[in-house]
């Protein structure tokens, strides 16, 4: 006969339950149905826990309320940027003078340009290293293009290593070994050397004529350097000279003797600035 449906009819309690719980069984043949027929049941939208998570707030600076998920994407942020920042310090770090430098400091007034004996008086009273330092002068000169040999009648005191350039140093600064400090050269060998200019260039190697470092007889260039002889020439781009003028152990009176030589083959029209110092001491700005 089949299924026979039953009815109550009068009682509307037993009626609503009866449809709640029909329903109830419709639906869950439908799920049966979709995860046993190869139906994909896909959740749309935010469960209960996630609603939950989303209305967590905390209020802003304004005083509104703001979701925990922006929370989180503000936190991601902010620790990104402060990442970033601290490798920018690794790279960006703050001098840290010495004590030595902080103490010779407290004698010296930067505002003041010295003539060149109160400056070298000044240098002797500043707090000295354990070794003999070498004493410098930094010139700003008025345009590029000053350059010139000089010889310094007591020296650098420093021992210059000076080679003449031949067929077998090429193949050695090839090579990657460079043992000199100046390199003499004859006419007949600039052909040659200029396979290695890019090498000898950058490092203010390479002979020139201008500083005096091609000649005929390289011998004798040797032994004017050795007697003291210097070249100075601006930097590539500015117009700065760097040179060495002695050790601290020369005295005041040698120093002087060897700069006056210096500012007199620049010629004082030629500076702008000068400024003297020791290795690790404070500069002085010195009058020419």
């Amino acid at each position: 006969m089949g299924k026979v449906r039953v009815k109550t009819f009068g009682l509307p309690e037993e009626e609503e339950k009866e449809k709640k719980k029909t329903k109830e069984k419709k639906e869950a043949k439908k799920m049966a149905k979709g995860a046993h027929g190869g139906e994909r049941v896909v959740a749309v939208g935010p469960n209960e826990e996630e609603i939950e998570k989303v209305l967590e707030t905390k209020p802003t600076e304004e005083g509104k309320e703001e979701p925990s998920f922006a929370k989180t994407a503000s936190s991601t942020a902010m620790a990104t940027k402060a990442e970033s920042k601290g490798k920018k310090e690794k790279f960006i770090k703050k001098r840290v003078r010495s004590k030595r430098y902080q103490t010779s400091v407290q004698v010296l007034d930067k505002s003041k340009i010295y003539p060149l004996s109160e400056a070298l008086e000044l240098l002797s009273k500043f707090q000295k290293a354990k070794f003999d330092e070498t004493v410098e002068l930094h010139l700003n000169t008025v345009g590029t293009g000053v350059s010139g040999t000089v010889t310094l009648p007591h020296g650098t005191g420093k021992t210059t290593k000076i080679a003449i350039a031949s067929d077998e140093l090429i193949e050695e600064i090839e090579g990657g070994k460079i043992n000199f400090d100046i390199l003499v050269a004859t006419p007949d060998m600039m052909p040659k050397l200029a396979k290695v200019a890019k090498i000898l260039g950058p490092r203010g190697l390479m002979p020139n004529p201008k500083n005096g470092t091609i000649t005929l007889n390289p011998e004798s260039l040797i032994k004017k350097f050795e007697a003291g002889q210097i070249s100075f020439k601006n930097e590539a781009k500015t117009p700065i000279i760097h040179l060495t003028v002695g050790k601290f152990s020369f005295g005041d009176k040698k120093l002087k003797e060897n700069i006056d030589t210096i500012i007199e083959a620049i010629k004082p029209e030629n500076i702008q600035k000068a400024v003297l110092k020791s290795t690790m001491s404070p500069a002085i700005k010195i009058n020419i």
